[in-house]
């Protein structure tokens, strides 16, 4: 990043903004400087954003419902929601972070294990037993499910947690596109923070942000579906232009990139080792992946959603299974790793970019993105860039501001108007709609600025992680065990109620951050948690066993049960790292889903009372 007196230089010869010469790429006096855009690379994304803004608005039709605006009126094709589905599982996490997993020493596709085994298997769960499930009545998420079998208290618990954790798994992917943007407009970003004394990390997420609530508003989950199809289209295009780019640029092409990456063993696909600390294996893809995958894409509302909007069951299958084509698409974002590793093997990074790729080597693809790619097509692929964070962004938004609004408005309005038709009084149904709706476009803007919040947080966060593409995944696993858990629970059909999964779901999330963070802060927060759950459990107990009958064994029982996995929390912080040749390690995210809903199942079933003393 340039520094604040070589921005002015230019400047003092030539009273013009530096932003103009930037844009046009004519820097007086200076050689080119690395993140310098030309009109014409803006112009191709000022052209791909009205585009697809035009596709958007007309295929989205009118939203005059929620219905509309949360199910597309149930009448999108599978195909359209398949590409969806992909484009917002890929993201820009997938897209600029597994390349620089890949291009670094040692890398390999190992990381690919994850969706080859784990997503086939989950893909088939969700097919198979989630969506008939589903389908079984209208209802907007999967949380609706959870409200019918265990009432609305259990409807909240997993709507908090699908909301911690899409903001950090999302905020997470929109700090990567930030990152990027702030290489590739650089000059532009650094005049702007002059001006206004705005952070080029602020101003980066906070466009983001504008772009993907506009597209948002503009016709609810029917156009982020059709967008998000014009944005896989993009970014296909993007890989293949930085695929090209160096095979045509290098002698060999394909050939010699294909045979330099194996003879780095940069296609090493399968690894069988049995450490726990590493994400990427055989082992944790077929037990660990499958797992956390299937309840990825079948408790997440930011997936589930999208087979919601098909016609009918055999269609939300059809969608479900072909979105496994991800996979490929995943295989040619790893070989852009390759491409990076064999072209900056001939010629290695120097000056600017290699003070860049030392600050953080996550940004390689960025600078090889300014560095390399010719004008015109550089903007195509910053296009793909953007498209694959505002897919993500706007998917989970729309997310976000349903499973609220069935958590909250919907029901305080059903029970309201139940009591008006019970008086005789009529109500305009015109006016609950569009009120629906105005609340929905709101809690839109609402998670829009939550989201970038957490994702300027995410600066600080990424240093805990080897590397972005942890950071994303690993912000995702905090509370996936937990929401799986629970509608593994409301499945299986044991006779209990749901008050036990109100509790175990938070042990659960507190079970899986005392893995992860080891810090005096880390140990502090979970002790004082784990206090506060209990205290709740305490004074909840006190009440089931004076009003509701339940026995004091039974309530000590399950008091020694919940405080047996809050202590467990609290020595897992302090004690939860070992050493292996000198270096400190953690259990590896993969596994947290698996062990969270393990905790949230089991820790369930054992704090609830039989189904007839429900709460709920």
């Amino acid at each position: 990043m340039e520094t604040e007196a070589d921005l002015r230089h230019p400047e003092a010869m030539f009273p013009i903004p530096l932003h103009v010469f930037s844009i046009l790429g004519m820097i007086p006096g200076e050689q080119k400087l690395l993140g310098t855009f030309t009109w014409i690379d803006w112009l191709v994304v000022l052209a791909f954003l009205v585009l697809t803004t035009w596709v958007g608005h007309r295929k989205s039709g009118e939203q005059a419902t929620i219905r509309d605006f949360f199910l597309g009126g149930r009448k999108l094709p599978w195909y359209a929601v398949s590409a969806s589905i992909v484009a917002t599982e890929i993201s820009a996490l997938t897209f600029i972070g597994l390349p620089s997993v890949v291009f670094k020493e040692g890398g390999d596709f190992t990381y690919l294990q994850l969706g080859l085994i784990g997503a086939l298997i989950a893909r088939c769960v969700v097919a198979f037993i989630f969506v008939p499930a589903y389908y079984e009545r209208e209802i907007y998420s999967p949380y609706d499910y959870m409200a019918n079998r265990f009432g609305d208290r259990a409807r909240t618990v997993v709507t908090v947690l699908f909301a911690i954790g899409g903001v950090l798994g999302q905020a997470a992917r929109v700090y990567l596109t930030a990152l990027v943007l702030q290489i590739l407009i650089g000059p532009e970003l650094a005049a702007f923070e002059l001006a206004t004394g705005v952070s080029p990390l602020v101003s980066s997420v906070f466009a983001i942000g504008i772009v993907a609530v506009a597209w948002t508003w503009m016709g609810g989950i029917a156009a982020v579906v059709w967008t998000d199809t014009i944005l896989f289209v993009v970014f296909l295009l993007g890989i293949c232009v930085v695929i090209g780019t160096v095979a045509l640029r290098i002698d060999g092409g394909l050939v010699e990139i294909a045979s330099k990456g194996y003879e780095a063993g940069k296609f090493r696909l399968l690894d069988f080792s049995t450490d726990w600390s590493k994400p990427y294996t055989f082992w944790a893809a077929l037990f660990a992946s499958s797992f956390w995958m299937a309840g990825m894409y079948g408790t997440d509302q930011m997936m589930a959603q999208r087979f919601f909007c098909c016609k009918n069951q055999k269609e939300a299958k059809k969608a479900v299974l072909a979105a496994y084509s991800a996979m490929g698409v995943t295989l040619m974002v790893g070989f852009v790793g390759v491409a990076l590793f064999v072209w900056y093997a001939q010629n290695p990074l120097e000056g600017e970019a290699l003070s860049l790729f030392e600050s953080k080597a996550d940004k390689i693809f960025a600078i090889f993105l300014v560095d390399e790619i010719p004008v015109g097509l550089k903007g195509l692929v910053m296009a793909g860039v953007f498209a694959a964070a505002i897919s993500s962004l706007d998917s989970v938004m729309a997310a976000l501001s349903q499973t609220v609004l069935s958590a909250t408005w919907i029901p305080l309005r059903k029970r309201e108007i139940k009591r008006l038709a019970a008086q005789g009084i009529a109500v305009d149904e015109v006016k609950e709609a569009r009120t629906a709706l105005r609340y929905s476009r709101w809690l839109v803007l609402f998670w829009a600025v939550i989201l970038c919040g957490v994702a300027i947080w995410m600066e600080w966060v990424s240093n805990h992680y080897k590397s972005i593409l942890d950071l994303g995944l690993a912000m995702a696993t905090f509370t996936a065990g937990g929401l799986l858990a629970g509608f593994a629970l409301a499945f299986s059909r044991l006779p209990i109620s749901g008050r036990g999964y109100t509790f175990s779901a938070p042990l659960s999330v507190l079970f899986v951050f005392s893995i992860s963070w080891h810090q005096p802060f880390a140990q502090e927060l979970t002790m004082f948690s784990s206090i506060v759950i209990l205290f709740l459990w305490i004074t909840s107990g006190v009440r089931r066993v004076r009003e509701e009958g339940v026995t004091a064994s039974r309530f000590q029982f399950q008091s020694l049960l919940l405080l047996a996995g809050l202590v467990g929390s609290m020595w897992l912080s302090a004690n939860g790292t070992w050493q292996d040749a000198g270096e400190t390690k953690i259990l590896a995210f993969v596994w947290y889903p698996l062990i969270g809903s393990l905790i949230a199942f089991f820790w369930g079933w054992g704090l609830s009372d039989p189904a007839q003393d429900s709460m709920d």
